[in-house]
């Protein structure tokens, strides 16, 4: 079979590991989608192989006057993945709408269909992190409710069995470094241990968590790239958790942050912003036995071997 993809945020964290998957399995018919701006996320594109790249706004157009056909995959993970973005109406347009509009093409056209949902739409977790839930789902913030408003758009059109959503835990590794504070606590934890000789990391709230044993599903990039592809590349359809399936603390995270630098730990906990506070996730973790059934055989990488990973590749 002749594959011919689209990736949108192709520039991006996930988008670029991707494509750098996709190369490695002899792919290179690629285009690539994203906005670059006045960011430096163009580095991302160093070394990958494509056939082109196009900005959203004139790869939306082209979409809009059927100016697009021959291609046999669309990967769409562009979007604002800001969780404190304010802008509502920016959100639905780049994030709800412009989904909407790559999926009814893809649709029409039997292009293969994968998107980025994402775990914000989980909210708090207090419905627990199963993806068949949907409709008791409260996102905490914007951006987390415009990523649920397309997973509930497709599920009333009927579009997952035709279709595959991603629901991306807390993903990091190389290719982060344009996302400003959207960077993972990883890198922004290894540029403060570089500059200070420490860590801060916020107290806790919850009588029932002490500071620092707040949980997070850590997923590295390689592996969130690679279940992509395998969920792309199998007739794997609907909502899909793209994690590890593991709860892991940020004092977990931050030993192996000190083990990697070879440096004793110095670990400091600061209050949480009053603004952050009621959104503020103390646990998630995936439940991964839809992604499991899938026959995913690719593994995961746990969380001290790709902070060694990723800080091997931070100090070339």
């Amino acid at each position: 079979m002749i594959r011919k993809y689209i990736v949108t945020g192709g520039a991006g964290l996930i988008g670029s590991n991707v494509i750098g998957e996709l190369n490695k399995m002899g792919e290179q018919d690629i285009l690539i989608v994203d906005h670059l701006g006045n960011s430096e996320k163009w580095k991302n594109l160093l070394g990958l192989k494509f056939n082109d790249y196009l900005e959203k706004d004139k790869f939306l157009n082209m979409i809009l006057e059927k100016k697009f056909d021959g291609y046999t995959h669309l990967i769409h993970l562009g979007a604002c993945s800001s969780t404190t973005e304010t802008n509502a109406t920016y959100l639905i347009e780049n994030n709800y709408h412009y989904t909407q509009i790559l999926a009814t093409y893809a649709i029409s056209k039997a292009i293969r269909f994968v998107y980025a949902s994402s775990a914000a739409t989980y909210g708090l977790g207090e419905n627990g992190y199963d993806e068949s839930n949907l409709e008791a789902l409260s996102p905490l913030n914007m951006y987390g409710y415009s990523k649920h408003l397309f997973d509930l758009y497709a599920h009333k059109n009927k579009f997952l069995d035709k279709i595959t959503g991603l629901k991306y835990f807390n993903v990091y590794g190389p290719g982060e470094f344009h996302k400003g504070d959207m960077r993972s606590v990883v890198l922004k934890g290894y540029e403060q241990i570089k500059s200070t000789g420490k860590l801060t990391l916020f107290k806790s709230y919850k009588e029932e968590y002490k500071d620092g044993e707040q949980k997070r599903d850590f997923l590295y990039v390689k592996d969130a790239s690679r279940i992509t592809i395998h969920l792309l590349h199998n007739p794997c359809f609907g909502l899909f958790n793209v994690g590890r399936g593991i709860a892991e603390s940020w004092i977990d995270l931050g030993k192996a942050l000190f083990k990697s630098l070879k440096l004793k730990e110095n670990i400091e906990f600061i209050d949480m912003p009053l603004s952050l506070k009621p959104k503020y996730q103390y646990f998630t973790k995936a439940d991964t036995s839809r992604l499991i059934s899938t026959n995913y055989e690719g593994g995961f990488n746990d969380l001290e071997s790709s902070i060694q990973d990723y800080v091997s590749f931070l100090e070339k």
